[in-house]
């Protein structure tokens, strides 16, 4: 069975493990239960990746006035 995602992994390190399952796969020649397993652990990693990557981006849709306040950041139209 697939290993827990370690909390503490950063999105680097997570990326890394996700293209070395995935290249482990692209061979072709790992056994069925096993290229499973390794799929399962693959489409974690890409929820974890996803998720940290959705979380930053929306920290980053907010900047901080001068008073402190929050403020949504938007780009004018054809920038």
């Amino acid at each position: 069975m697939a290993k827990e995602i370690e909390k503490e992994q950063s999105f680097e390190e997570a990326m890394e493990e996700l293209e070395r399952l995935v290249d482990k796969l692209e061979e072709g020649d790992v056994p069925l239960e096993e290229a499973i397993n390794t799929y399962k652990k693959g489409m974690e990693l890409s929820k974890y990746c996803h998720d940290k990557l959705k979380n930053v981006e929306e920290q980053l849709a907010e900047i901080v006035t001068d008073n402190g306040q929050k403020q949504t950041f938007s780009m004018p139209e054809g920038e």
